[in-house]
Parts: C-alpha cells; structure tokens; sequence
C-alpha cells in the first residue's frame, strides 16, 4: 500500500509463541489513519468488558499514524495504547523519538500484543522478518542495560528498541515505556501492562523507505518548513531552552504546580528554571527522527550525591514541577537525578512526583508517622526522602508498594482522612 503506509499489522500471541500479518484494505486505513484511532478500533472489537487489565486478555497495542516516518519535523511520534491499570480505562499515550519510524521502515504501521508469554521474552522486527526470543537474561536489568545488552546480542548498534524497566516488571501501576531513555510513552500505566505480558522489549530495525504519492513536494515541504523553524519564535526557544523555559511564565503566571496542587507559585522556581539549568547541569541538545527543533535536553554532572550521566535523560518541565515544585525541592541537580533514576527504573516522572507529593502531604498533616513509613520522615523540601522513595516504589519495598498503586488506591489504603490530600 502506497503513500504513507505499507498495509501490514503485526499480530503476536505471546500465549502460543506465534505471530500473523494482519493486510487490511485502504478503506480501512482511510476510516481509521492511525495511532488512537488504530488503538480504539481494535479495543473496542477485541476487549471484552470487565477485563483485568494487568491479565493476559488485555491487549498491547504500538500504532503509527500515516505521516509517521516523514522526512518533516514532528513526524516521528507513534502511540502504546491498552487498557489502564491505573484508571481501568482507555489509555493512549504518545512518545516521539525513532522507534516509530523504524518499525514504518521495517515494514509494519502497527504491533498489536495479546496474550501472555510463560516466561520473559523480548520481540525482534527486521525488515519484516519476526522472532520471539528469550529475555530472562534481560528481566531486572534497567532500561540503559537492556539497551547495551540488545545492542550486543544483535550485534546492531543502530536497532531502536522500545522497553520497560523494573517498574514495569513488577507492574507499577504507572510504570512507562521507553524508547532511547529520552522519550516516554508515560502516564496511563502502559509499562505495567507490558510487564504483565512478560514482554521486556521490541527491537527492531528496517532499512526500506516510506512511499510518498509526491516525493518531491515532501522534499519542498521539508525545506520551507526547517527555515521557517529556524526563525519561528516558539521553535527558537525551544531550541535554545527545550521545555524547561515554560517554568519562569508558568511560575509568573501562578499555575506551577507547587506542594501537591496547594499552591501556584514556588518561591525556589529560579533555581530550576532554564537560566539556572543551562549554567549548571547542561549538555547538549538531542533530537527526534527528522526533527530540527532539537528541544531535548541532556544533562551531565559529576555529583557525588546526585551524578547525572548524558545518556540517562535531561529533565523536562514536568520533571521539574513533578519532583521540583511539587514537592517544594529547588535543588535541580536533586530533581535531575530523581528524572534519571525513573527513566532507568521505568517509572513515569509526572505519576512519580504526584503520588510523592500526596504522601508528603500526609505526612506533613500527621497522617502518616515515622512508624509506618519505615523510620523516615517525609517532608517537602527533603530532596533525599524524594530519592529513596522512587526507589522504593520502583521496587515496592515498604509503604513504596503502597504507592506503586497510584494516588487513588493508595488514599484508599492509609485511610484515616488521606482521600482529602489525593
């Protein structure tokens, strides 16, 4: 199929260790065009309701949309869509990066999950071409290992590869998928369901090109559209700052998040905000398939408390509200590392940071003491009790397997007046 899409759907049955190419016909694809669309029509055929959705007859579904894979700034994104662990609802979350584009090019517009394997296994696409292959060597490994190891066992350097970290294994509500470490398919718990699945990973790699029905106007397009980048006020900030140039005028503007919601405005805000960030933590700029802008951020820092390494991510804007403003912390290399350590466990920054921000809450009113939060006090401002407790949701160690269930349930759980700080 031309212009856009190549016509196949990838099946996989984790359950029989199997996979078909589903071809539908153009009609289709002009009805739905692509990503929640795609997600919506197949949940809403194949989902039976009532269904667990951390249960094997949940479905896992990667969908790009017809643009997918241009050659044009911010055609790059793809959707993971199932339904929710955290909401038992719809659930669509959208990443941009490379691993999009590449299953275009290696020749599918979807992946569609079902079932669920008997032990960890990982998916490896190329060029059309499918395997399901032992991951329990890669089970408890972090995101950056995983990249490393895939990288090795494939001997591909430049495979992309989608995965889930420890949080996602052990079905964090909110655990995310990830592709690179710097773009996040967050939110809705989509890493969790892909725990549930024992699905560490999909690599995959495809070398064929998209079918433009006007190659040349795409080029033309191209051109105008990257100058017009170049002197485009809101591209050229985000440029210059990336995202984390909205925290000045949204501070300003009285609408940072700041103490779990109670307030609009974080009296620490100049340390985190981009003129702090840019002098001290800084890189380099990264980027997404074929995009100019280049917004992403990489940070490094020799730290002997809060180290960042380039290769784990750069704080956003809603890292720096979720574990900055949020929980009253302006120590930015504190929030950066809090930022890196969910992306290598897995771990969806802004959940993270609003269900921390719940807990210190309660505990700043007496309803949670030291006794049963293990010893530790958990205050805002407390950089370091931020730190430990992503590490024990990541892992649900103590009250952290509480939180590892979302905000909701949670309030649900400790009682005793807990829902008026949710």
């Amino acid at each position: 199929m031309p212009n856009g899409y190549n016509g196949k759907i990838l099946h996989v049955d984790l359950s029989e260790g199997s996979w078909h190419v589903e071809e539908p016909e153009e009609k289709w694809y002009r009805t739905y065009m692509g990503g929640s669309n795609f997600i919506s029509y197949y949940l809403l055929k194949n989902l039976k309701p009532g269904t667990d959705a951390l249960s094997a007859e949940n479905i896992l579904i990667f969908a790009c949309s017809v643009v997918t894979g241009a050659p044009l700034s911010g055609f790059n994104r793809y959707t993971v869509g199932a339904k929710s662990p955290l909401t038992g609802g719809f659930a669509e979350t959208e990443a941009g990066g490379y691993w999009g584009p590449e299953l275009k090019f290696a020749g599918f517009d979807a992946l569609i999950v079902h079932g669920r394997a008997a032990k960890p296994v990982y998916l490896w696409i190329k060029d059309g071409a499918v395997e399901i292959r032992d991951a329990e060597g890669l089970w408890g490994l972090d995101n950056w290992q995983t990249l490393e190891r895939l990288e090795a066992e494939l001997e591909d350097t430049r495979i992309r590869v989608v995965s889930i970290g420890p949080a996602g294994e052990r079905q964090v509500r909110y655990a995310c998928v990830q592709n690179d470490l710097e773009h996040y398919n967050g939110r809705t718990g989509m890493g969790a369901v892909m725990g549930s699945k024992n699905l560490k990973a999909v690599a995959v790699r495809g070398t064929q090109k998209l079918q433009m029905a006007d190659p040349e106007k795409v080029k033309e397009i191209a051109r105008w559209h990257n100058e017009r980048i170049k002197t485009h006020p809101p591209n050229v900030g985000l440029s210059k700052f990336g995202t984390t140039g909205l925290v000045k005028g949204i501070n300003d503007g009285g609408f940072l998040p700041t103490r779990n919601f109670k307030e609009g405005v974080f009296e620490g805000a100049d340390k985190l905000a981009a003129p702090a960030y840019h002098e001290t933590i800084f890189h380099s700029n990264s980027t997404c398939w074929a995009c100019a802008v280049r917004c992403k951020r990489r940070v490094e820092l020799a730290h002997e408390k809060y180290p960042l390494d380039k290769r784990f991510g750069g704080a956003e804007y809603e890292s720096l509200a979720a574990l900055g403003s949020m929980l009253a912390i302006d120590n930015l290399p504190a929030v950066a590392r809090g930022n890196q350590i969910c992306n290598l466990q897995g771990l969806d920054v802004v959940s993270t940071g609003a269900v921390i921000a719940f807990v210190m809450e309660c505990f700043e009113n007496g309803i949670l003491t030291e006794m049963e939060t293990g010893g530790r006090a958990l205050r805002y401002g407390d950089a370091d009790a931020m730190i430990w407790l992503i590490e024990q949701i990541a892992s649900r160690s103590g009250l952290g397997d509480v939180l590892a269930e979302g905000v909701k349930r949670a309030s649900d759980n400790i009682g005793r007046g807990a829902e008026k700080f949710a």
